[in-house]
């Protein structure tokens, strides 16, 4: 019987760093790096809650290991990077998940690797706080994963997640979910990193819970379009999962903004006016959202 025992995770970033040290204890872990972040952790390791992690890094060129399971969990503009570096690690059975926003990232690494590889499966739960090396996060989480078609692969993960306690869904429709989380990632983060906003300051503010269900509306148009199925209830569904998040916390985009990194603008506002385009659909908000962001950012 198939099971997982080697994981490469690749990205340490806010959401990677919180399955590595879940998984640096109970399996056999590799982090995929290249040589300049390789001498950066090893100098300066994460620090996760207050401890300082150290981990069994891997470069893209080494030939010594395969993976059972590997996740990708870096920002959409690394996904390419990340698509080539892992070749040498990928074997007949190993099983890729993407945890990247956007929904898009599953299909280019089941363009080089095959879609029988690949899981449908995005993060969702209380935003990471991160600054520098330092990465904070209260243990609200859950990854949602599943497969349009009927996937041996989900089994072998779930049984994986119960046996070294990661928090998952496996919803009826994994499309609609990702679509649901796209909805969510498309208004709130790009509104917070514009004005500035926590969660709790966006919930709080009548005007721009507006902007934000207009923006939504967008989506949800686009996602109908795309074929995506019950889209009727998916503002409805987003706006219960906006609320259950910390009012303290910060979208990854309004951290990227203060911390001066580059956005993911580009697989949201400007992949949902590409679709817009696509379908014959206007997409005002998200045009002035984008153009917004990209002024912001410089």
């Amino acid at each position: 019987m198939r099971e997982i025992k080697n994981v490469l995770i690749c990205g340490l970033g806010a959401i990677g760093t919180i399955y590595a040290e879940k998984l640096r204890d109970c399996t056999d872990l590799r982090i995929l790096t290249d040589k300049e972040r390789f001498e950066r952790y090893t100098k300066n390791p994460i620090i996760f809650n207050g401890k300082e992690l150290h981990f069994n890094y891997i470069l893209p060129e080494e030939k010594d290991f395969t993976a059972d399971l590997i996740i990708i969990a870096t920002k959409f503009n690394g996904l390419f990077d990340v698509i080539k570096n892992i070749k040498n690690f990928v074997c007949e059975n190993t099983i890729i998940m993407s945890l990247l926003n956007g929904v898009k990232s599953e299909k280019f690494i089941a363009d080089t690797y095959g879609k029988e590889k690949v899981l449908y499966s995005y993060f969702i739960g209380h935003s990471s706080m991160r600054e520098g090396r330092n990465i904070k996060h209260d243990g609200v989480n859950k990854i949602v994963f599943g497969s349009v078609e009927k996937s041996e692969n989900i089994r072998i993960v779930r049984n994986f997640f119960d046996k070294v306690g990661i928090n998952y869904i496996v919803p009826n429709d994994i499309i609609y979910s990702m679509w649901l989380k796209y909805m969510l990632n498309v208004s709130s983060n790009q509104i917070s990193a514009i004005l500035r906003m926590t969660f709790g300051n966006m919930m709080n503010n009548p005007k721009c819970m507006e902007f934000i269900v207009e923006t939504m509306k967008e989506v949800q148009t686009v996602a109908k379009a795309e074929g995506v199925k019950n889209t009727d209830k998916m503002i409805e569904d987003a706006l219960l999962q906006f609320r259950q998040m910390s009012p303290e916390g910060k979208t990854s985009m309004l951290q990227d903004i203060e911390a001066g990194r580059k956005t993911e603008v580009e697989i949201f506002a400007g992949d949902m006016i590409k679709f817009g385009k696509k379908h014959n659909i206007p997409t005002p908000y998200n045009t002035v959202l984008k153009g917004l962001v990209e002024i912001i950012q410089g």
